[in-house]
């Protein structure tokens, strides 16, 4: 069993990280690249940025339960398989785009198959032995956080060597060499755990609905909580590599600085996610994430206070240092308090609240970008302030109890 679940672990660990390394590859450059497809107005390119990078979470969240009544039935490794699958084919017809449209409308193709990186958290948990499960997850999320890193390193020295078409066909390989591992290495046990015939809380399992989960005390809010989060986090990708061009850079180094920006930013972030767990034995979820929120937005601020790229890089490592401690607090905090028999069914619905902010995130800023790109920075601090005031007024002060087993195997 030790060594099933440890190769099974590696299998979805490994595959995250590649996998959200490729699509950081490139991604994160989308508004260069409408460029060069002959968009030459900054507002235009922050739309057509942000409805592309919007588009796929959009779609996936609308159709996650369905993909998720499938995996119930067939299996979440075949699922996950489907999903790296198209994201080799779109890489691919991606590198072969000409006209701004062309982006969009693939960028909604692919959320109809997307949808991988919620089911690696699932594929973990179910492989897991007891009192490993939080091992487990934390383990894929920090690979979730650093897979998006590495990515825009390689992308921008990629984009820089070898021109951003040729970058999406590496992507696609990624994700290719995800799909082998997780086809090679990773055993399913079948039927899955929530819906074996007869098995705990599996009649239970098939009758929770959002309605009975709201039972739950503090599970709608941290659901709104964990949407804020997600908005706040993705804002930066429409119009981040616009602004450090705004700033002086050199048209040629600007791939390369944003690129380094947003891997600070996604490393901080991986480190909050290991640094919660300590801050969680010593405070409640509720001190957390109301700290975490006030100094995310502080770090908000100071991109438009401190227009200048040294400033930017401290910034983006506490922004990023915020948000990955705030985000992991209001999963552990929710995680403690929904019964292990529908926590797949709870963990589902805090999914849809977080693919709903990725696919309002980047809309929203490319919309607010194309007035004014720093209005996204302030928009950034205002609802990350408001998160911490919610947090700090509304959350029961006993729910997440840093003594929590739970919290502490996280």
């Amino acid at each position: 069993m030790s060594d099933s679940w440890r190769r099974n672990l590696f299998a979805v660990t490994a595959a995250s990280l590649i996998g959200f390394a490729g699509f950081t590859l490139v991604m994160p450059f989308l508004p260069l690249y409408f460029r060069e497809l002959g968009v030459d107005d900054v507002g235009e390119i922050a739309l057509w940025s942000g409805l592309s990078l919007g588009a796929t979470p959009a779609v996936t969240a609308l159709l996650a339960p369905f993909w998720g009544r499938l995996a119930d039935r067939f299996g979440r490794k075949i699922m996950v398989e489907r999903s790296l699958a198209s994201f080799v084919v779109v890489m691919i017809a991606m590198a072969f785009v000409t006209q701004p449209w062309h982006v969009l409308a693939l960028r909604l193709f692919q959320g109809l198959f997307a949808g991988y990186g919620m089911l690696a958290l699932t594929m973990a948990a179910d492989s897991a032995p007891p009192g490993r499960l939080a091992t487990a997850i934390g383990t894929v999320q920090t690979a979730q956080r650093l897979g998006p890193a590495l990515g825009p390193v390689i992308g921008g020295a990629l984009a820089q060597f070898v021109g951003l078409r040729r970058a999406f066909l590496v992507s696609s390989g990624f994700y290719g060499v995800g799909l082998l591992l997780v086809a090679v290495l990773y055993r399913e046990r079948r039927p899955p755990p929530a819906v074996a015939a007869g098995a705990p809380g599996a009649e239970q399992a098939q009758r929770v609905t959002f309605r009975s989960l709201l039972a739950f005390e503090n599970l709608l809010l941290l659901m709104i909580v964990i949407f804020g989060l997600q908005v706040v986090d993705r804002s930066f990708g429409p119009i981040l590599p616009l602004y450090v061009g705004q700033l002086g850079v050199e048209a040629g180094r600007v791939p390369l600085v944003a690129g380094l920006l947003f891997s600070l930013t996604a490393i901080s972030g991986a480190a909050g996610n290991q640094a919660c767990a300590g801050l969680l034995r010593r405070h409640t979820a509720r001190v957390v994430i109301a700290s975490a929120g006030a100094a995310g937005a502080a770090a908000a601020l100071t991109f438009v206070l401190l227009p200048d790229v040294a400033a930017l890089t401290v910034a983006s490592s506490v922004f990023g240092l915020a948000l990955g401690t705030a985000m992991t607090a209001a999963y552990t905090a929710a995680g403690s308090m929904i019964p292990a028999e529908v926590r797949g069914t709870g963990f589902g619905f805090l999914t849809t609240a977080s693919l709903v902010g990725l696919a309002v995130s980047p809309v929203a800023s490319g919309v607010l970008g194309a007035l004014s790109i720093r209005a996204v920075f302030v928009a950034d601090a205002l609802a990350l302030g408001l998160v911490a005031s919610f947090v700090w007024r509304r959350m029961a002060m006993h729910a997440s109890d840093p003594r929590d087993p739970a919290v502490e195997q996280l």
